[in-house]
């Protein structure tokens, strides 16, 4: 199975596709997926049809993929944060009435006692 030798002969508006760099056509077949597979080239087909460079407008660079995570993991940090301060502060109004209810119990006790004692 060769290739067909007129193929280089035809531009690619003679061939009905477009002159992408992928070489794909205006309006390529949709893609099916294997189990765990990509949807990149879905999307690159989605893009390609819409008249945009997937290159550039679909796809970051390492720089933005980094920039965009370090910001991420900023937000989480800030959020992290202030549950722990909420989780510190419930904590000590806990310890608080632990303490409350401890030297209540205590004084009943103490009350059952003398009430024991002197009957």
């Amino acid at each position: 199975m060769g290739l067909d030798p007129d193929y280089r002969k035809n531009s690619p508006a003679d061939r009905g596709a477009c002159a992408h760099p992928r070489g794909r056509g205006s309006a390529p077949a949709p893609r099916a997926t294997a189990p765990g597979g990509s949807l990149r080239p879905q999307i690159d087909d989605r893009l390609d049809r819409a008249g945009h460079d997937a290159a550039v407008v679909g796809h970051a660079g390492p720089r933005e993929r980094r920039q965009r995570l370090a910001a991420r993991r900023v937000e989480e940090n800030r959020a992290l944060r202030q549950r722990q301060d909420a989780l510190s502060a419930e904590r000590a109004t806990l310890l608080a009435k632990n303490e409350q209810v401890r030297a209540r119990v205590e004084a009943m006790i103490g009350r059952l006692k003398s009430m024991e004692s002197g009957a």
